[in-house]
């Protein structure tokens, strides 16, 4: 059962609940907004077995599954997409009606991060998605991973020597892609980070101790100044804490 602890409220907190709990501002249809989704242990590693899966419980897959709903399109690095096996539906079958019935697309729409095109137009994430992928890279990307990729995707460069943070805002902003659920990973954190492009971190912690040598949820260069972010709710299960920071205007 889910509670709120910040702000303050008595009893569990349903599915209609969390949806307006986690419900984009109002002036996200005039630009893009940039959430991220993560899961670190309580020690703060970002992953045990070298996945992020096995730090999550029910309460994280139900949040995790609502951001989803919300969403217009999930965004996602390519070394993510390898390691975590992305691969069919994002939404089921009850998040696609209540999707339709807001005059949403059934599903969000899967975008992906890739200056090398290291990706396999056969992997499932292509040949079993309810919607054809976006595929962001950059200019400099090999020829022939482009053209392999085309076939299955929509390739757009946002970049000429690397992917740039700015150009994908612009990108799914003109797309009319606005609400923006990025999921990882902490290469893709750490690029928004430094470049000043993220707007809110739903961050779940874990009541693990997972040791290792595994990877912060953001890695790469840091920002001129850090985020300031404030606390706009706090949720419980089982000892996980489901935290919503937004940023500090």
């Amino acid at each position: 059962m889910i509670t709120a602890l910040v702000p303050p409220s008595p009893g569990e907190i349903d599915d209609d609940a969390l949806h307006r709990l986690y419900a984009y501002p109002a002036a996200v249809a005039d630009e893009p907004y940039v959430r991220f989704n993560f899961i670190a242990a309580a020690d703060g590693a970002a992953t045990t077995g070298g996945l992020s899966a096995g730090l999550g419980n029910d309460g994280d897959k139900r949040i995790f599954a609502v951001l989803r709903r919300l969403a217009d399109v999930v965004l996602v690095g390519a070394g993510t997409v390898r390691a975590e096996g992305y691969a069919g539906d994002l939404v089921d079958e009850d998040a696609r009606s209540w999707r339709k019935a807001r005059d949403a697309a059934a599903h969000p729409a899967i975008a992906v991060i890739s200056g090398s095109l290291d990706l396999d137009p056969a992997s499932g994430f292509f040949t079993d998605a309810p919607v054809r992928p976006l595929v962001l890279t950059s200019s400099s990307a090999p020829a022939e991973r482009r053209e392999a990729l085309a076939a299955v995707a929509d390739v757009v460069d946002c970049g000429t020597e690397r992917v740039d943070a700015p150009a994908i805002l612009a990108e799914l902003g003109r797309r009319g892609l606005p609400k923006i659920l990025c999921e990882g990973g902490p290469a893709v954190l750490g690029d928004f980070t430094s470049s000043d492009a993220v707007d809110e971190l739903c961050l779940s912690i874990s009541p693990l101790l997972a040791g290792g040598a595994g990877p912060r949820i953001a890695v790469g260069e840091s920002p001129e100044e850090p985020i300031g972010l404030v606390l706009s709710s706090l949720l419980t299960e089982d000892s996980a804490l489901y935290t919503l920071y937004r940023r500090a205007r």
